[in-house]
């Protein structure tokens, strides 16, 4: 294979990934570099602190923020990958939510009674560094859009 072709990548449905795409080391390293260039893009949306991006990409080290940031992007690992799907589900879902951005960032850095929140925001629940807090602020939203 030369360098300018690419691995199929396997899906469930269009432009969905397959359940068992990443663990392709082939898929992974096709996708990184773009999904680092989304992570990025929504964190700015966002306002995130440069720790803040790291907690949510799985507390990476501060040299390596450095060099995806400026495009040195190698393979990611499927936890970081998932990580980046799981903000970017939770953006979608708070898009499909709210009538603005303004309103789905306020509700997301705002301190929330409801279960899984504990009087946190979403934004400090999905920061406390596990991929299932993560899933637990992914899960809220799709239940709240009525999706099981």
């Amino acid at each position: 294979m030369t360098a300018t072709q690419q691995t199929e990548i396997p899906t469930s449905a269009p432009g969905v990934l397959a359940p068992e795409a990443l663990r392709d080391p082939k898929v992974r390293t096709q996708v990184s570099a773009a999904a680092v260039r989304l992570f990025f893009k929504l964190a700015e949306l966002w306002r995130l602190s440069v720790d803040q991006r790291r907690a949510l990409l799985g507390d990476i080290s501060r040299p390596t923020y450095h060099n995806w940031q400026n495009g040195k992007v190698g393979t990611l690992s499927r936890d970081q990958l998932e990580r980046i799907s799981l903000a970017l589900g939770i953006h979608k879902g708070l898009k499909l939510l709210f009538a603005d951005d303004a309103g789905a960032l306020r509700w997301f850095t705002s301190p929330n009674r409801d279960l899984p929140f504990g009087g946190r925001a979403p934004l400090e629940r999905a920061l406390l560094g596990s991929i299932d807090d993560l899933y637990a602020v992914r899960r809220y939203i799709d239940a709240w859009r009525g999706i099981k």
